[in-house]
């Protein structure tokens, strides 16, 4: 059992800087969790307090049913895997692997054949006898995730293990750890600022800011549903566009007034009692790049739900192309089908269903 429960958990260092506040989370038995958001957000204090390699300030932690708020992390019963690997130079890979069950007094037979298991699923198999000097970056993350299977732990945490790695094998090895974690059935936490990674990987996402967590939900939810503009605006690449607009509802119809056009979007919020209390007030109106589309049939067919913005740059991404546009002084992105793009003037369909709507003074979402 490896449920781990983190009640009103804070971090202040001595200087009174608050890393973490008010952290509360429960995962779940063999969940894969992931931690993502800014550099400074307190994810890494976050993972290092759930190692034992930071004190918690206040607040209670448990791994099953025990409270470790003051267990030494070599009797926590997990594994870490740090971004920086953390091999010992002077040893080869099977010295690696092997010398935390040598601390332990474990037999060798056992040792051998617990290291000789995890190189195979690892396929480091062929580098037993060589040292760290002698692999590439991508080799010896796989030497250090080893070093970490052959404990058994019934947690792994995973400090941004792979922002070290090209973006070919970063990719390779997300597909890796994620076949990983199914295999052997743990309790993973991985934490990382690559939104792309935690998308692709977790079962459930915590998406933090300032020590404070703003959500926590599935990927896909965090991607239809954020709860906040900081949320909305992290979570997607390109990331999500904002726009201010007005609420204005005039012959039944609710309409978004922003700065050149008017879109109706009365048969997407007409049952949304929180929109309508926002007549005449201004909102932040979000649209991702991909749901602004330059489609001509779309086009003709939303004359109600149309914007026209000055294109200052396009780059070509090889099957698609993002257009960066001003708006009447607003930037925003497009992700349209590939094509060339002057500086010129384009017709933006925008998908009404789509659209997200926040507050401009708290920037919670309006649902």
């Amino acid at each position: 059992m490896a449920s781990i429960s983190l009640k009103n958990i804070y971090k202040v260092f001595d200087d009174g800087t608050t890393a973490v506040n008010d952290f509360t989370l429960e995962i779940a038995d063999k969940e894969f969790i992931i931690l993502v958001g800014p550099s400074g957000c307190g994810k890494s204090t976050t993972l290092r307090m759930i190692a034992g390699l930071e004190s918690i300030s206040k607040g209670e932690m448990k791994i099953g049913d025990r409270v470790v708020n003051d267990i030494a992390p070599k009797d926590r019963d997990i594994a870490m895997v740090f971004q920086s690997y953390a091999l010992y130079p002077h040893m080869s890979v099977y010295k690696n692997m092997a010398f935390g069950l040598e601390l332990r007094k474990i037999p060798k037979d056992e040792i051998d054949k617990r290291v000789r298991e995890a190189a195979k699923i690892l396929d480091i198999e062929h580098l037993l006898k060589r040292k760290p000097r002698a692999l590439s970056g991508g080799q010896r993350q796989r030497v250090a995730l080893g070093r970490a299977m052959v404990r058994s732990p019934s947690v792994f945490l995973l400090d941004e293990p792979l922002s070290n790695l090209d973006a070919k094998l970063r990719t390779a090895m997300r597909t890796e750890i994620k076949k990983l974690h199914q295999r052997l059935g743990t309790t993973f936490i991985y934490v990382t600022h690559d939104q792309t990674e935690a998308m692709t990987m977790g079962d459930r996402i915590v998406v933090m800011k300032d020590g404070v967590v703003q959500q926590v939900d599935t990927p896909q939810n965090l991607y239809n549903k954020p709860f906040n503009m900081f949320v909305a605006g992290f979570i997607g690449s390109p990331q999500m566009n904002f726009l201010d607009a007005t609420v204005k509802i005039r012959d039944n119809k609710i309409i978004l007034a922003l700065k050149n056009n008017e879109l109706d979007v009365t048969e997407i919020f007409k049952d949304n009692q929180a929109v309508a209390e926002y007549k005449d007030k201004p909102v932040k109106m979000g649209i991702r790049p991909e749901d602004l589309t330059t489609d001509i049939g779309f086009v003709s067919k939303n004359h109600g739900r149309i914007i026209t913005a000055k294109v200052d740059v396009y780059e070509h991404m090889g099957s698609e192309t993002y257009l960066y546009l001003d708006y009447s002084g607003e930037k925003i992105i497009a992700r349209v089908p590939s094509g060339d793009y002057d500086n010129s003037f384009v017709e933006l369909g925008v998908k009404a269903d789509k659209i997200h709507l926040f507050d401009p003074n708290t920037t919670q979402a309006i649902y």
